[in-house]
């Protein structure tokens, strides 16, 4: 496939003054299990969790979207009733378990790929279970079922203990190789692990994206530092709506801290 050389402007993206983050939230992988010792670092929601929790934000008024989408309706004061709906790492069953729910329920959301361990499994993780990655194919299906492609570097390596050379290559050189698979450059990154500070946050911004989630990033929050909402199995109704109100809380003491 011939690459796409148009790039999108980041502020058609997001909006360049720093504004209130919207709601995100953070899923990892969607699969069935029943013991929680299978899912030793709590990433992992069975399908019937899932739909339940976007029958839970559409019986809020909330639509699931990507965060692409998402900023770009913000920007646009369109946002009201628009939540991000976001999976990191680029799981097999993104693809064979989420796609399939997102699309019943007329929703979108950003997966963050690797394309430096295409169809391997997340090594990363010593505890387990071990969980294949998509290949180059099955991203290509996504991205053409219409979700967001977004970047989560090459290898899943914190990037705050990563020399600049590596953070390059982290950051530019996953880009570009998004690009090679999708023909088209990713707006969006997702820190691994979560770890951010001011150095690997402004080299995100120069490398091109227009976004970046993060999880709790503090002081660093705004456009390439997006808190986000992990998402569990044990949260229903009750959890769900106790997260959303600890993001407005977050968000309130954020601007106080501006």
């Amino acid at each position: 496939m011939p690459a796409d050389t148009r790039t999108e402007p980041a502020a058609q993206v997001v909006p360049a003054r720093r504004t209130a983050s919207p709601w995100v939230l953070m899923y990892h992988s969607v699969a069935e299990f029943t013991d929680p010792a299978e899912d030793p670092y709590g990433i992992t929601v069975t399908p019937a969790a899932l739909e339940a929790q976007l029958l839970w934000l559409r019986s809020r008024g909330l639509r699931g979207v990507s965060v692409g989408e998402l900023l770009r309706a913000c920007a646009a004061g369109r946002g009201a009733g628009l939540v991000g709906l976001t999976f990191d790492d680029g799981y097999t069953d993104y693809l064979t378990r989420a796609l399939p729910l997102l699309r019943r329920h007329d929703c979108t959301s950003t997966l963050f790929v690797l394309p430096g361990r295409l169809g391997v499994d997340n090594v990363w993780d010593p505890l387990g279970p071990r969980k294949s990655l998509l290949t180059a194919e099955g991203i290509r299906e996504v991205a053409a079922a219409g979700q967001e492609i977004g970047s989560h570097g090459l290898l899943h390596q914190d990037l705050t203990a990563a020399p600049d050379d590596i953070l390059q290559q982290e950051l530019r050189g996953s880009r570009e190789l998004i690009r090679e698979l999708t023909g088209t450059l990713p707006q969006g990154f997702c820190y691994p692990y979560g770890h951010l500070d001011a150095r690997v946050v402004a080299a995100t911004r120069a490398a091109g994206y227009g976004y970046a989630c993060a999880i709790d990033p503090g002081r660093l929050a705004g456009p390439h530092a997006l808190p986000r909402t992990h998402v569990s199995q044990a949260d229903g109704p009750g959890r769900l709506r106790i997260k959303q109100l600890r993001h407005r809380v977050g968000e309130l003491r954020r601007a106080v801290a501006r």
